[in-house]
């Protein structure tokens, strides 16, 4: 997406360099249709009972929704930075909901605390939530979807075992312990009206709140400060899951948690800078595929590789200016590059003023030509990259045609992110030019509030026509109305 001309002015020293850079981050069609079949065989290898590098988690959400999910339901987001409380009315209309909802920031000294704490707080906001919403008092039992979007090994829908904290949170007394027991105790002493009907991650809601408006979406993605994405795979495919003797035709949503994907480091086209990246994280061999083409780490790529030219390439990049701030690991994000590549000056001043504000470098048009070039080369790559994932799963399912809903801050604002990977999917896919694009990715619906509070009402619709697989508390659940 370089513009005509841009580059006259660049001297030739710099121009080495861009093309050196072109050399590294371009991910040409036939090296994404090796990734895409590599991938295949490991979304396979995850289903396995041997199982692989990604995780291929069952859901236990076990069937599609209609559209036609009626009822009342609470969903709980607990993210990093808020606890979101939402009401949610599935209407009679097809696909229809309506939402009230409330947003409670997660103090900081939280993410450190105590267990009881963490719950106590969470609790305290549902308690203020009901209270407000239902001054009369009068409420019968809602049910609840919770979003718990950390990792966790659920062998029931109404169950998780935390792995491990992420996203700042080190909280003692939760790993390896079920968060539902302990989120109940809490309800408990405060006698709400609430019953946690299925815990679930928020690429499994994203799949599950689209599919509800969306007859034709069959895959729900994350592309965020992480990465993820899940799929609805039928039982019989999942051999880990053989031994539970279900119906081979029952259909499990599977949360991939793709961020896995290639640990082992034998087919992505990593840089020396992905190595860093890789070498210098809290989980180093973890999380390959993520740190490729997450927002959290677009920034930190494109910071390693200035610094790299200013210190060790002969093209005097930010020559003679202090690059202190710049040296900061993770100083930047991924919105740093989106204001590069969005700058609608041909001499690229908004690019210069980010620059001078968030790094006091001084940076001459020559040298901002080419750090236009590397936030164009390192978002493209994510967004080609994030097609692979998507190719693979509709290539395993031989989905021909379909709608992807995706999410995340990525999706959302980094610019062409969506055209990138439309342009990637055709490359891979092959379809014939100047036609349609089949497979469409486009934005999700709300899969943490409305998504939760869909599978909590498809959880206690299937546990009434009797499938109850996967679910540990059947009690006070099956004489409610789905």
């Amino acid at each position: 997406m370089a513009r005509l001309g841009s580059m006259t002015d660049v001297p030739e020293n710099l121009l080495e360099q861009i093309r050196e850079l072109e050399r590294l981050f371009t991910v040409p069609q036939a090296k994404l249709k090796e990734i895409t079949n590599h991938f295949i065989d490991e979304l396979a290898k995850g289903l396995s009972v041997e199982g692989g590098s990604i995780p291929m988690n069952p859901t236990w959400v076990m069937t599609k929704p209609t559209g036609y999910e009626t009822g009342t339901f609470l969903a709980l987001d607990m993210g990093g930075t808020n606890l979101r409380v939402c009401e949610i009315v599935l209407s009679e209309e097809k696909g229809e909901f309506d939402i009230i909802q409330s947003k409670y920031r997660m103090p900081e000294e939280l993410k450190t605390g105590k267990a009881e704490e963490l719950w106590e707080y969470v609790a305290d906001c549902l308690q203020q939530f009901i209270e407000y919403h239902h001054e009369d008092g009068t409420l019968e039992t809602l049910p609840l979807g919770f979003t718990f979007s950390y990792p966790a090994t659920q062998d029931y829908i109404d169950q998780g075992v935390l792995q491990r904290w992420t996203k700042g949170f080190d909280i003692e007394g939760v790993e390896g312990k079920d968060v539902v027991e302990q989120f109940e105790a809490a309800l408990a002493t405060r006698g709400l009206p609430i019953k946690l009907t299925a815990l679930i991650n928020d690429t499994t809601g994203t799949l599950v709140a689209s599919a509800y408006t969306d007859d034709a979406m069959r895959i729900g993605c994350i592309f965020g400060t992480g990465c993820n994405a899940a799929y609805v795979e039928e039982c019989g495919d999942i051999p880990k899951l053989a031994h539970m003797k279900l119906p081979p035709d029952m259909p499990m949503a599977i949360n991939c948690e793709w961020g896995a994907f290639d640990n082992e480091h034998v087919i992505l086209p990593l840089t020396p800078y992905d190595v860093i990246i890789d070498r210098e994280s809290p989980r180093p061999g973890q999380q390959a595929f993520e740190k490729m083409i997450a927002g959290l780490y677009l920034g930190e790529l494109f910071r390693l590789v200035l610094v790299d030219l200013h210190e060790n390439k002969g093209c005097k990049m930010f020559h003679g200016q202090d690059i202190g701030k710049l040296k900061k690991a993770y100083t930047l994000d991924s919105s740093f590059l989106s204001l590069i590549e969005e700058d609608p000056f041909e001499n690229l001043s908004e690019s210069h003023d980010l620059f001078k504000n968030k790094l006091d470098i001084n940076a001459s048009k020559p040298e901002l030509e080419l750090c236009r070039r590397l936030a164009e080369l390192i978002g493209t790559r994510a967004a080609r990259l994030s097609a692979c994932g998507v190719a693979a799963i509709c290539k395993k399912k031989n989905y021909a045609s379909c709608h992807v809903g995706a999410d995340g801050s990525v999706f959302n604002k980094y610019p062409h992110f969506k055209a990138r990977g439309a342009i990637a999917l055709r490359e891979i896919l092959d379809w014939p030019k100047g036609t349609k694009d089949p497979i469409d990715i486009r934005a999700a619906e709300d899969g943490s509030g409305v998504g939760a509070a869909i599978i909590a009402a498809l959880t206690l619709k299937r546990i009434k026509e009797g499938n109850v697989a996967g679910v540990k508390h059947t009690e006070g659940l099956t004489s409610k109305k789905p």
